[in-house]
């Protein structure tokens, strides 16, 4: 297993700065996500470690080793694409075993490579089919094993499933967990898709304008966002925002509610005494809204959303539109008034000059 260092990086295209001053340590063994909008720097930065993109300025380190500038043949990578980009010519084994061919492998260790991957991605029995002939599952199977043959230190995906459908990316994505847990093997992946990050990240990296927004294990970053960005970017629906005050005591104000933040545990714990007013955002995420008969506040029924297991309520309070996740067989109707409760615990409280959380 192989840890990865990156200190103090930055990356110009066509001379604008896409990452500066980056700075990031990926634990051998670990599985990095690297989760973020369009446009963030994600694959920029994968493509800086693989080699593939000339680095401004700073150090990459693998195993130990300076590789900011060395040829991606060097530095002990095996790098699946988005695209699958097999020659379809050649069959499955071929298209496996070609960079092995190239680097002059014996061929009774390249059949060993082979058949050992196969076996792992239940393509031993496609291994003389051509690629036009393979679902587009089992080309990305394929693609994969290309990588794993290389028995690299360090494996990079750039977002791999974007090009399937939902059934054949939740499969694959089962079967890359059983990958890193069979192997045990140093894996960093660039994604969009939260649902991908959170079931297969050791820990997320959250990016933003080429910068690093949070650091953390899947499921501290969903629970405690460093910012609003972070907190509105994970989680589906997106988590809920209320613009108001915060006051003495912990009393929080707006138009849509007038909450007492009971239980809330304040990064700066001199918060809740401060006589001074200050103008934050109260988050909430809809599972923390629950439908109760007795509840504290009120809503109208604006849309519903069956979604088998569950319902998603969006209500409208004083003009503004709240996600909640209804459970049970309960039917609504659209106009309808409903009471609910807010579990102020999970809420979150953030500055909303500076967006961080308090």
């Amino acid at each position: 297993m192989t840890n990865v260092s990156i200190k103090q990086l930055a990356v110009q295209l066509g001379g604008q700065q896409i990452i500066s001053e980056l700075d990031l340590d990926i634990a051998a063994g670990e599985f990095l996500v690297l989760l973020g909008p369009s446009g963030c720097g994600k694959s920029t930065l994968l493509h800086s470690i693989a080699g593939l993109i000339d680095i401004h300025a700073g150090k990459i380190e693998i195993a130990g080793h300076d590789v900011s500038h060395a040829e991606p043949s060097e530095r002990q990578i095996g790098m699946v694409f988005q695209s699958y980009a097999l020659y379809p010519n050649m069959t499955v084994e071929k298209n496996m075993s070609f960079g092995l061919r190239i680097s002059g492998l014996p061929k009774a260790e390249i059949s060993r490579r082979i058949e050992k991957v196969a076996g792992m991605l239940q393509l031993d029995a496609l291994l003389d089919r051509k690629p036009a002939q393979l679902s587009g599952g089992q080309r990305q199977r394929v693609a994969i094993g290309r990588a794993l043959v290389r028995e690299a230190s360090v494996f990079l995906f750039d977002e791999p499933l974007s090009n399937l459908d939902a059934k054949l990316r939740t499969e694959l994505r089962r079967e890359l967990k059983l990958l890193h847990q069979n192997l045990a093997a140093t894996m960093i992946y660039v994604t969009h898709d939260q649902v991908e990050a959170m079931t297969l990240a050791t820990r997320i990296v959250v990016m933003r304008a080429g910068k690093i927004q949070q650091i953390g294990r899947p499921a501290e970053v969903y629970a405690r966002p460093a910012n609003l960005f972070v907190a509105g970017f994970l989680g589906a629906p997106a988590m809920n925002f209320i613009e108001g005050q915060l006051h003495a005591g912990s009393q929080f104000t707006s138009a849509a509610l007038n909450v007492t933040c009971t239980g809330y545990q304040f990064d700066d714990a001199s918060m809740p005494q401060s006589p001074v007013a200050r103008r934050v955002v109260l988050g909430m995420r809809p599972e923390h809204l629950s439908i109760a008969e007795n509840g504290a506040y009120e809503g109208v029924v604006n849309l519903v959303e069956p979604m088998g297991n569950h319902q998603v309520l969006w209500l409208k309070i004083a003009g503004q539109l709240l996600s909640c996740i209804a459970h049970g067989e309960r039917q609504f109707r659209i106009d309808e008034t409903v009471r609910f409760d807010i579990a102020m615990q999970q809420s979150l409280l953030f500055d909303a000059d500076s967006g961080n959380r308090l």
